[in-house]
């Protein structure tokens, strides 16, 4: 299957859609909406395809209950000859990476933050206000011509960015093929998010980036086949011809975060090869793809509690150690999973017990092989920095580590049933609980959102309503002895509400969007038929 069209037509840029923010003439040219116009035109009709592709793969595993690796692609596997492309200098050491949104703080604050890495997020930490795609693109820019700044509201206290030899190097995460952005239309079609994402930071950035010495990378999210990994390729060699960049100046990580994209990470760095840099290992999108896919499979893939599956459960190990070992096989970086504690502002001790959990995760990934990780907050930098530190030394990644001692099975990666525990009533409360918290500050237009000292994103709202859904259909009986049952899940989604209101005020809590999230959490966990994306609802009711 081509992934563009042979001869798109011509025909206008990219049409506006809705009130002005601030400074958008400076993202929105006239060759910016040209430029994104053109891949519209030559990449949707794929896209299309393969969002097929993906309800149709998904109807063969609800009939066969299964996944297995791929047998039209074994001669990829099983020739061992190729490798990705050698890293650029900016992306050879990813000891540590830290992720967020692209607001103007945090723009400031993960360029300083010491971190390798920084995954600078228009996907799950975003949500996507027009105010917030546009004024995210302004922001990079604005950090590689070193005009940003921020003033903490609080403190009073000014932040600019440090020296650019100290600075992190930004690895842009677009949307994912499945979501749209309403607010740009070619032919009277929105234009996929993810083209508008990566179209205006290439458009704008990469000749700037390059001058730099750093260049355009990105963040690949919700992959589920090598198929959508090439066109992606496409997507990048034709960006580079049409721009006059050199082919495979771009550079591409990929994360591994759905079921189906585990059974064909070779095939995956194999169509993206001129331009892969590595994968990555994240939990709880992965979930989320475990639960979505065989969600009607029986009891053996029913999930405990979200907090219950760590990276040390077996299904989950063998998805990490495949992960490096193929990696390292192709000469790619392993990144591993993520550090989202947020510390505490009070409490010493519960900073102390988290901190010692996040230092024996990142000795693990260290020890594993990982060649880097990602954290959420600078406070954990210095931790993942010392884990990684005490392998690599002064080597900037670990790829010679080859772990042909790891063999893992098809049936290893989705035996879910090995883990032993179990649905809990807290799991389910919490699973409430953080579903509409979140839910509340996304429809506020704020995609990264501390709770209960965990920085949550879109992925735990998608793992917590899954679960939700899940646990109700194959009548899961908690540790309580109760049945989940949607009458319970509606009474614990009223107790919450009853605890938001008491919490915020009378005030603060009609000024939010609390009702519409407790209706939504119970509209995509209660309904019949299950929303493959918790986004796409709700980006119907997002304002900008």
């Amino acid at each position: 299957m081509s992934a563009a069209s042979p001869t798109p037509p011509p025909g206008p840029g990219a049409v506006v859609a809705a009130p002005p923010v601030d400074r958008q003439e400076e993202v929105l040219t006239e060759e910016a909406l040209a430029f994104l116009a053109e891949l519209h035109r030559r990449f949707t009709p794929c896209r299309d395809e393969l969002l097929v592709r993906r309800a149709e793969r998904r109807a063969d595993i609800a009939r066969t209950g299964t996944l297995d690796f791929l047998p039209e692609t074994a001669a990829v596997r099983a020739d061992d000859s190729w490798r990705v492309a050698p890293a650029p200098e900016a992306l050879q050491d990813r000891r540590v990476e830290i992720t967020g949104p692209t607001d103007r703080r945090m723009t400031v604050n993960a360029l300083n933050s010491g971190a390798r890495v920084w995954l600078a997020d228009f996907e799950d930490a975003s949500a996507p206000t027009w105010h917030n795609v546009v004024g995210g693109q302004l922001n990079l820019i604005d950090a590689f011509e070193r005009r940003i700044d921020f003033t903490d509201p609080r403190s009073g206290k000014g932040y600019a960015l440090k020296p650019a030899g100290e600075l992190a190097t930004v690895v842009v995460r677009p949307r994912g093929w499945h979501l749209d952005e309403r607010h740009l239309t070619v032919d009277g079609r929105p234009v996929p998010g993810a083209l508008v994402d990566f179209g205006l930071y290439f458009f704008h950035n990469a000749r700037r980036l390059l001058e730099l010495g750093r260049g355009p990378y990105f963040y690949l999210p919700k992959t589920e086949s090598h198929r959508e990994a090439r066109l992606w390729n496409d997507v990048f060699v034709f960006a580079q011809e049409r721009l006059g960049i050199e082919r495979g100046t771009i550079r591409a990580t990929v994360l591994i975060e759905t079921i189906t994209a585990a059974y064909e990470m070779e095939e995956i760095l194999y169509e993206l090869r001129e331009h892969a840099s590595g994968l990555n290992a994240g939990r709880w999108d992965y979930l989320f793809s475990i639960v979505k896919n065989f969600r009607d499979g029986g009891e053996r893939f029913v999930l405990p509690d979200r907090n219950a599956v760590t990276m040390t459960a077996p299904f989950m190990r063998a998805y990490t150690e495949l992960l490096v070992r193929t990696c390292h096989k192709r000469g790619a970086h392993a990144i591993g999973g993520m550090a989202a504690f947020i510390p505490s502002r009070r409490d010493a001790e519960v900073n102390k017990t988290a901190f010692e959990k996040v230092r024996a995760d990142k000795d693990r990934e260290a020890a594993d092989g990982f060649d880097g990780s990602w954290v959420a907050h600078p406070d954990l930098v210095p931790i993942a920095l010392e884990s990684f530190d005490a392998v690599l030394g002064e080597r900037p990644h670990q790829k010679d580590r080859l772990r042909e001692d790891v063999s893992v099975t098809a049936a290893e990666l989705i035996a879910v049933d090995s883990l032993d525990a179990s649905p809990t009533y807290e799991g389910l409360r919490n699973a409430v609980a953080v579903g509409i918290r979140y839910i509340e500050a996304w429809l506020r237009g704020l995609g990264a959102v501390a709770i209960f000292n965990l920085m949550e994103d879109a992925a735990t709202a998608e793992i917590s309503r899954s679960q939700i859904w899940q646990w109700i259909n194959a009548g899961v009986v908690l540790d309580s002895g109760e049945t989940v049952t949607a009458e319970l899940v509606r009474r614990l989604a009223a107790e919450e509400l009853d605890a938001a209101r008491a919490e915020s005020g009378v005030e603060a809590f009609a000024a939010g969007r609390w009702q519409d999230a407790h209706d939504l959490l119970l509209r995509v966990a209660l309904d019949k038929e299950y929303v493959d994306f918790l986004t796409l609802p709700a980006y119907e009711e997002l304002r900008d």
